[in-house]
């Protein structure tokens, strides 16, 4: 899920102070929300499909994808060769129109940044792109998924320059020097939609859980 109909429907998410008011935004979104951010060129879901199968093995299972949203990453896992794919995401008419491409083993109608009802170490994987930006997740979304990552895993994140300024920098080196996770792979700064008029860079993030 990420970044209209662009600049108005992205303003409006950006801008959301509540869970509820984001997934409601997304749902009266979910229809158009491909075609309006392919017109963007949205780049989120390709770089982070790119540094997970650099990082993990092609058939490791399961894997989450977190803010799936209308399911653009999962359906290309399926084609590289990841076996088993679950979504979450806050948004039921995001996740209804991902459900429709049959890319899914299960869909998770939940938020990031609190509890997550899953196992620990329970995904080989977990990609989550365009989550960690304004008006949606910073950095207390990580523990939680730091904890149902296995040992072994990774976590394939982008993260708004924003977000990595106001703190998931300094909880990520925390996170380091606790020996928690390493950092495999940082991304230079990148526009995630050229389409769009002053879009502020995010980074991609690769970290292995200990």
């Amino acid at each position: 899920m990420g970044e209209g109909r662009n600049d108005s429907a992205l303003a409006a998410v950006y801008e959301a102070k509540r869970p509820k008011e984001v997934a409601a935004l997304y749902d009266r979104w979910a229809e158009t929300y491909e075609s309006d951010m392919a017109t963007a060129g949205y780049r989120h879901p390709t770089i982070c499909l790119a540094l997970l199968t650099r990082h993990l093995p092609r058939g490791a299972s399961p894997i989450l994808d977190a803010g799936a949203g209308t399911g653009l990453i999962g359906e290309w896992l399926k084609i590289v060769g990841y076996p088993r794919v679950e979504a979450l995401d806050i948004s039921e008419g995001m996740l209804a129109q991902a459900a429709r491409k049959g890319c899914y083993d299960a869909l998770h109608h939940l938020a990031l940044g609190g509890a997550l009802p899953f196992a620990d170490d329970r995904f080989a994987g977990i990609v989550s792109a365009g989550v960690f930006t304004s008006g949606h997740v910073g950095a207390e979304g990580m523990d939680e998924l730091i904890r149902i990552c296995r040992p072994g895993g990774v976590l394939v994140l982008t993260v708004k320059n924003t977000i990595w300024e106001e703190g998931f920098a300094a909880r990520v080196a925390e996170l380091e020097s606790a020996l928690v996770v390493a950092r495999l792979e940082e991304t230079e700064p990148y526009v995630s939609m050229p389409g769009e008029t002053g879009t502020i860079p995010s980074r991609g993030l690769v970290l292995q859980v200990l």
